[in-house]
């Protein structure tokens, strides 16, 4: 997984957001106006001292809508809790899974992938908690 800094100036540029919704099934004429400039970071980051960005590998988090190369946006401030999806070290090697507490182990949202159990002699860390995930293709 690699791990991305904040402070990429590109985050930084707010963007123009079209007034009108842009329809999905039958085209409708283009709208000419535009809303206030668009700053993803008021919509996707509440903690920017605390948040950092991860790149997704695999397929074990298919079923929560995270596919492989998407952008995962992670908040070190919430504390994680359970069923949300979290970027734990486990022996030294970072993944992003759901955290089950009560059954104390991650656990995959694909079928094909056995739960993480989490034991008192692990070496186990909670790095943050998945706020959202940005899909750069939209093609299968």
């Amino acid at each position: 997984m690699k791990i991305i800094p904040v402070s990429d100036p590109l985050l930084c540029q707010p963007l123009p957001l079209f007034a009108s919704r842009v329809s999905a099934g039958f085209p409708s004429p283009a709208d000419d106006y535009l809303e206030a400039p668009l700053d993803l970071n008021q919509h996707l980051i509440k903690h920017p001292c605390a948040t950092f960005f991860a790149r997704a590998e695999g397929d074990s988090m298919r079923g929560r809508g995270i596919f492989p190369g998407d952008l995962l946006i992670v908040d070190r401030s919430i504390k994680p809790a359970h069923g949300q999806v979290v970027i734990a070290a486990i022996h030294g090697e970072l993944t992003c899974k759901v955290l089950d507490t009560q059954r104390r182990c991650l656990m995959a949202a694909n079928r094909n992938y056995a739960p993480i159990p989490i034991t008192d002699d692990c070496d186990f860390r909670i790095e943050g908690v998945v706020t959202a995930s940005v899909r750069y293709q939209c093609s299968p």
